[in-house]
């Protein structure tokens, strides 16, 4: 009965150190599902959020591969739409997200229509 308890334990110890290990980053880049980065095939990820009618951050750098993915935490609806039109996602309801993977390197000014000229953002993508 004594080595069940102890297995058991382990069980749960492993289950713990593993909820503790795993982090959702809000603007630097992190490896994560989804595109390919510039590391060899390892996806990259980045976020930007929509709040209190900002992108926080206001300008982010990531890497070519990078997919970056907005998330609206306003209570009102918001758009993410490239000023060159390499991106548009059409209305993002309070909670929703948008993602774009950069495949090109370049500067992306971006905004949300319905609240500029506030709220503007870019994007620097690096080879």
């Amino acid at each position: 009965m004594k080595r069940v308890t102890g297995v058991s334990i382990l069980l749960i110890l492993a289950v713990i150190l593993a909820a503790c290990t795993t982090a959702t980053p809000t603007a630097a880049p992190t490896t994560s599902g989804g595109g390919t980065g510039a590391t060899g095939g390892t996806p990259v990820t980045a976020s930007v959020s929509m709040s209190q009618i900002k992108f926080v951050p206001e300008t982010l750098t990531v890497a070519v591969g990078t997919t970056v993915t907005w998330t609206n935490e306003d209570t009102v609806q918001h758009n993410v739409t490239a000023d060159d039109g390499t991106f548009d996602s059409g209305p993002i309801a309070p909670g929703g997200t948008f993602s774009f993977t950069f495949t090109t390197a370049g500067t992306y000014a971006y905004k949300c229509t319905i609240h500029q000229p506030d709220m503007v953002g870019t994007i620097i993508v690096t080879p």
